[in-house]
């Protein structure tokens, strides 16, 4: 298709000039000529928006949490050994949706079903993009404090005992808890209203921020409670436990009268024993199909994410060597997720 629309673009690139030779030549009237040149060009750039739209290379997001960036270039590697141009594009999750829809990214990797379930299946039911299917890894994204604060909050993990400690959660400037949260969007706010927790939000730019508060904390065993997930790299390295709030059902979410506030919604925790999904702009299987059936067929375990963030927030692994360690370790596997024919050392 690419060299076709490149022939084309070569034959009415001769075409002007044949046709503006010989109208130079026979046209006395100076106006009709620049009026019949400039009716040309139009046509050719009319084309060219068709060879600028067929992508050369595989676009790969890269957002902002440990995991998804290394697996991301962990693939990019391996597509590259396979003859491939990549690029990378840096973007938030928000971002992510609309570039994947109009295909400047090819795919994603990791849609988690807690902070981006709603807005994914939005896009999928207006055909914006496409499922992907899930990974066998299964997910948590909740409020997490390491294993000492137990000692310090008697009653934990159950949300109550909160109700009681919060102060030992507080800065300086305050005498309500600190509940820290990254740069992505959950329903937090409404929850601390719900189940009428004296805390505050403290929003960070990013995940290292995060985690850097969380290393200074563990250095003083100072209580500290956190947005955190699995799998996640302090599932290998750091023992803590997620806050029990009330069990989450989707009317919780619609129906102020479902749960133990009967004023208000989002008076339960986030879905337990969630999904992580793969999604690919609709155009990917007829411009890279070897790239599409490779990420239908990708499956990462728990262990693999945990793995990959853990090389960078916790190892502190520079991103470049985490996603050639990760590939290293799990190559096997990635080459088994290509379909027949398409890779070197494919499943073929």
């Amino acid at each position: 298709m690419l060299m076709l629309l490149k022939s084309i673009k070569h034959l009415v690139r001769l075409i002007i000039i044949g046709m503006s030779m010989f109208l130079k030549n026979t046209l006395v009237n100076s106006s009709a000529f620049l009026k019949q040149k400039s009716i040309l060009l139009l046509l050719l750039f009319t084309l060219s928006p068709l060879t600028a739209a067929t992508p050369t290379a595989v676009s790969i997001p890269l957002l902002d949490w440990s995991s998804q960036r290394v697996i991301s270039k962990a693939i990019g590697n391996f597509l590259t050994t396979e003859n491939y141009q990549v690029q990378y594009k840096t973007m938030s999750e928000n971002d992510l949706w609309g570039s994947m829809a109009r295909g400047l990214v090819h795919f994603h990797i990791e849609v988690w079903q807690a902070s981006a379930g709603r807005e994914f299946q939005l896009m999928v039911n207006k055909k914006r993009f496409i499922d992907l299917g899930k990974h066998s890894a299964r997910t948590m994204e909740e409020w997490w404090y390491p294993l000492y604060v137990e000692k310090l909050c008697p009653g934990l993990p159950d949300w109550k005992a909160l109700l009681n400690c919060s102060q030992l959660f507080s800065d300086r400037n305050s005498t309500k808890g600190v509940y820290h949260l990254g740069p992505w969007e959950y329903n937090d706010a409404d929850l601390i209203r719900s189940l009428g927790l004296n805390f505050k939000i403290k929003k960070h730019q990013n995940n290292d921020l995060i985690w850097q508060e969380l290393e200074k904390s563990i250095a003083n065993q100072r209580p500290m409670i956190l947005l955190n997930w699995t799998p996640n790299w302090t599932d290998q390295r750091i023992p803590g436990r997620f806050v029990k709030f009330p069990e989450y059902h989707p009317l919780c979410e619609t129906n102020p009268s479902w749960g133990i506030n009967p004023d208000l919604k989002y008076d339960c925790g986030n879905v337990q024993n969630a999904w992580i999904k793969k999604a690919a702009w609709k155009g990917l299987q007829e411009q890279f199909p070897c790239v599409y059936g490779l990420i239908k067929n990708m499956d990462l375990t728990n262990e693999m994410i945990a793995e990959a963030s853990a090389l960078i927030d916790y190892d502190k692994v520079e991103e470049e060597t985490a996603a050639l360690l990760w590939l290293d370790k799990n190559l096997a596997k990635v080459q088994s997720w290509g379909d027949d024919g398409c890779f070197s050392n494919g499943s073929s």
